[in-house]
């Protein structure tokens, strides 16, 4: 673990135009930088780095954050990986202390959880090619499939023996917590071993920390599954992982091109085979989080399935999920009885090579061949297929490509392409109403969940313990879509505490914008509607308690992504103000924009109680309708009414607005 006041140290340090400039050639313009981003394809450059503000910001794409965020995106790692390249590459010592067996126990379960999975591959690792009932069944069962050791060590393959419980009675003498061995999995709740007479196989995050197993039998014992797999932990979600993904990355980058196949060994052979840009699904259904994965290192992705009908129906299922995430997708499907990895040890690398680059087909293409050909001449079943042709279409993301997908199978249909663009739109909207309600469902959910933990959000903690607000649909989604009745006020006083909370708003008494907000507005956090917009203010008032300044980098620095996300997005804007000060031309009627935040504060603040107050008025005037309410009830209503409408006036009257 990092000491928080090393990590303040490298944040401090690290100059994020001299991190960027390693990977991306940026050009002064104003006080800003800009450049060609490199988490998209584009020719004109939109990713603008702001040196005085320490954050970044593709306009293209919307990839945004601050330097530690930058490294963690482009170099594919995880945070306290991102700190420590950030402290190599400025000379920042970085000691991590040593933990007692104590502190072991009381740790943070995900980190606990990755210790415990480290010390069980090395027990698996030892059980392979120290022990004589290691060497003789597992390494000969390796090496008939033709791994080189080379291979072995380098995905972390082992074995685990036939012993009731020889991993845990280890594990406990090694001081590793009962409790902690259980709820990862590795033992059982009897107490016994979860993996035993198996060949062992890691499985690896994106930064490559071991964050499961998965085991396979040796025995021809039908009644025993031929694999079993670690259950899900804090650290380890199975349908959000793919199964070689950390060794992966790099050739997928290089290759602009995933292969996506459905078994741990099809991934081990075609890689020790040359073949790198290869993950798998792990036996399970594609997910949209797998999907997405693959989706942060290309946009083309090439599906490998066996040539008969299960791998087929496999194909068509899950590859929708892949076209929503506005993919390229290509199928292939390998000849009856093969899987990947028989058939490169059949034809070899280069073969192998030759025959996905014949045999891909693009899949809605593909799709609507094979289910004509199934369907024949009868009229209903060419019906169903025309229905299911246009849904698929109809979750592409692109209009151009949904248009050329139209015409093409307009002609494969043999039905007009006018009647074909109706059906595609009706399902187009479709989907963006079905979108949009599931993003309503989960901004519900998440708001009281953020309300419910009620304490002040903790910047040390953990990203995975933080809870993330839903992305914003694109307005697409629902030409009717309306965010929330305060959303503009409410924003409008976290773009201030976030921009300018370090301004001063009383020169002579020294008092900072930050202040004045919280000073104003801390009786009146419950009444914010956007939880996040709360945690903004929630994290300015511990701030001042502990005698710490409020700025961007406050934010920016945030380990939640959320909230470095909103407070990037406040601050960075496509375009910069033009340096007229520094050639003798001022402003003579207002202020700089960024000066601006001490006047912005009072007229923000009204503007946010008014709309409060508003409201109140609102809800108690239609209380006053209802007939059931008793005469006491309605005289204490009509005083609160009363002291509302009084001070809406006096808010209007500063605000210069005619009084009702």
């Amino acid at each position: 673990m990092i000491p928080q006041d090393t990590v303040d140290l490298i944040l401090n340090t690290a100059r994020i135009e001299d991190v960027i400039e390693d990977f991306v050639n940026l050009k002064r313009r104003g006080v800003n930088m800009i450049g060609v981003c490199p988490f998209h394809d584009e020719k004109t450059p939109s990713f603008i780095v702001s040196p005085t503000k320490g954050i970044y910001k593709c306009f293209g794409c919307g990839n945004a954050g601050n330097v530690s965020k930058f490294i963690m995106e482009h170099e594919s790692v995880g945070y306290y990986e991102a700190l420590k390249y950030l402290a190599n590459k400025y000379n920042i010592e970085v000691v991590e202390r040593e933990i007692t067996a104590e502190e072991r126990e009381n740790q943070q379960l995900s980190e606990a959880l990755y210790l415990i999975n480290q010390y069980a591959y090395g027990y698996f690792n030892d059980q392979l090619f120290d022990t004589d009932e290691g060497k003789s069944v597992a390494l000969s069962y390796y090496k008939e499939r033709g791994y080189l050791e080379k291979t072995i060590k380098k995905w972390n393959l082992g074995y685990s023996n036939s012993v009731y419980d020889d991993f845990t009675k280890k594990a406990v003498k090694g001081k590793y917590n009962i409790d902690i061995l259980k709820k990862s999995g590795l033992t059982s709740h009897s107490g016994g071993d979860f993996f035993k007479s198996r060949v062992m196989f890691s499985i690896h995050n994106l930064s490559g920390k071991i964050i499961a197993f998965a085991g396979r039998t040796l025995s021809s014992d039908k009644n025993q599954p031929k694999y079993i797999n670690s259950p899900e932990t804090e650290v380890y979600e199975k349908r959000k992982n793919l199964y070689g993904i950390y060794h992966a990355k790099t050739a997928i980058r290089k290759e602009d091109e995933c292969l996506l196949v459905e078994g741990y060994t099809d991934v081990i052979t075609l890689s020790q085979g040359g073949i790198e840009n290869v993950v798998a699904s792990s036996g399970t259904a594609l997910t949209s989080s797998q999907i997405r994965l693959v989706n942060r290192f290309t946009k083309n992705i090439k599906v490998i399935f066996d040539g008969d009908s299960a791998g087929i129906g496999a194909a068509l299922r899950g590859l929708d999920m892949i076209l929503e995430e506005d993919m390229n997708v290509r199928l292939v499907l390998l000849p009856d009885g093969e899987d990947p990895d028989s058939y490169l040890k059949k034809v070899g690398s280069d073969s192998f090579r030759d025959f996905l680059d014949a045999e891909a087909k693009d899949f809605i293409l593909f799709k609507t061949d094979l289910l004509l050909k199934e369907a024949g001449k009868d009229p209903i079943k060419r019906s169903r297929v025309i229905t299911d042709i246009v849904s698929s279409i109809a979750k592409v993301p692109n209009a151009i490509s949904r248009s050329n997908y139209i015409k093409t199978c307009s002609g494969l249909l043999d039905i007009g392409e006018k009647l074909l663009v109706t059906e595609v739109n009706k399902a187009v909207d479709r989907i963006k109403d079905s979108k949009y309600k599931e993003y309503q469902r989960e901004k519900s959910k998440v708001a009281q969940q953020r309300f419910e933990q009620k304490s002040i959000i903790d910047t040390n903690a953990p990203p995975e313990s933080i809870v993330p607000l839903p992305d914003l649909p694109e307005e697409e989604y629902n030409p009717n879509f309306v965010i929330g009745k305060d959303e503009y006020q409410e924003r409008d006083l976290v773009r201030i505490l976030i921009s300018g909370g370090d301004a001063l708003y009383d020169d002579k008494k020294k008092i900072t914008v930050a202040q004045y907000l919280i000073h104003n507005l801390k009786e009146h956090l419950d009444d914010f509607d956007n939880p996040l917009y709360r945690s903004i203010f929630e994290i300015a008032l511990n701030a001042l308690k502990n005698k710490q300044e409020v700025n961007s980098r406050l934010y920016t620095n945030h380990i939640d992504s959320e909230i470095q996300k909103l407070a990037v997005n406040t601050t960075s804007f496509p375009y910069s103000l033009a340096d007229w000060e520094s050639r003798g031309v001022f402003l003579q009627t207002q202020p700089h924009p960024d000066k601006n935040f001490a006047r912005d504060s009072l007229q923000s603040i009204l503007r946010f109680r008014l709309r409060k107050a508003q409201r109140l008025i609102d809800t108690i005037s239609k209380e006053l309708k209802e007939e059931d309410k008793s005469d006491e009830d309605k005289i204490l209503n009509i005083k609160i009414l009363q002291q509302l409408l009084k001070d809406k006036n006096q808010i209007m009257l500063a605000l210069n607005q005619i009084v009702s």
